[in-house]
């Protein structure tokens, strides 16, 4: 359970899609309750989730900062975990600096909550003018989720050929997942090659989202995962709001209509899914 907060609750959500999912258990694999849109009211809502049948959750980091905010709130609960990471738009301008924290990420990569590097990646829609520095910091921490037998959580935004060339390049011991995966069939069809999870978020419930079922029907039952990314990318019909790990229900949704499986399977593949991906340390703590 997670410790009491003394703030005031602010938000009672309660969200069901139109499939009866009273006896599901879903998985969140990439939420941000370390933003500050959940300062207010974070532990409020994490007691929200069990009730919502949101039994597991991970909490990601992309600096040095909100790595160690995703570490305090995965301790603070026994059905959350963190992973720790440096964002190719979080890396920091001064190079002695992100060196520096660079060595304090693999020091709190070795907390048993930890079960992953990330969000680590390349994303040259936001950062162009630095992607050799992007190509270097997504292969140092490549070489620490090997060293710590951990797999990766991988951010790309613009740069498909780059990112998949460096997992070539670099294998990844433990392999990883494509968080929040752009919907692009070569990036796909060649992550799949590479044994890497897909993860679908509310993206692929947006009207504009044109490939979506094609996506979702590339990728085997064995291999995806769903999030929500909170408190980003709601999804439909929600969209537009603060996202909460609770909205993940909608993407199975979604996920389920296109593979024409049940909300039920859904949730059961990519639970038991994130739990093979992350079982070093899921495991460690049950």
């Amino acid at each position: 359970m997670c410790h009491p907060n003394p703030e005031p609750m602010t938000q009672n959500v309660s969200i069901k899609p139109g499939t009866d999912d009273t006896n599901v258990e879903f998985f969140d694999s990439h939420s941000h309750l370390n933003d500050e849109k959940f300062d207010e009211d974070r532990i409020d809502l994490i007691n929200q989730f069990k009730k919502e049948n949101i039994t597991r959750f991970i909490t990601n980091g992309y600096s040095l900062d909100s790595s160690k905010k995703a570490i305090e709130i995965a301790k603070s609960c026994d059905f959350t975990y963190a992973t720790v990471g440096i964002s190719p738009n979080d890396i920091p301008q001064n190079e002695d600096e992100l060196w520096k924290q660079l060595e304090e990420i693999k020091e709190l990569a070795k907390d048993k909550k930890v079960v992953a590097i990330g969000e680590i990646g390349l994303d040259y829609y936001w950062n162009k003018d630095n992607k050799n520095l992007q190509l270097e910091v997504f292969n140092k921490q490549i070489e620490i989720a090997n060293e710590l037998n951990l797999p990766i959580v991988i951010h790309t935004r613009d740069a498909v050929m780059d990112t998949l060339q460096i997992l070539k390049d670099n294998p990844v011991n433990n392999k990883g997942v494509f968080h929040c995966c752009p919907l692009n069939r070569e990036l796909v069809k060649e992550a799949l090659k590479l044994n890497f999870y897909i993860s679908f978020s509310g993206v692929v419930t947006f009207k504009n989202s044109k490939n979506a079922d094609e996506i979702i029907n590339m990728v085997p039952n064995d291999r995806f995962l769903i999030e929500t990314d909170s408190p980003y990318l709601a999804p439909e019909p929600v969209r537009g709001t603060r996202n909460t790990p609770i909205n993940v229900k909608f993407v199975a949704d979604k996920v389920a209509s296109a593979k024409g499986i049940s909300i039920e399977q859904v949730a059961k593949f990519s639970y038991d899914n994130a739990n093979r991906l992350f079982k070093n340390n899921i495991h460690k703590n049950f």
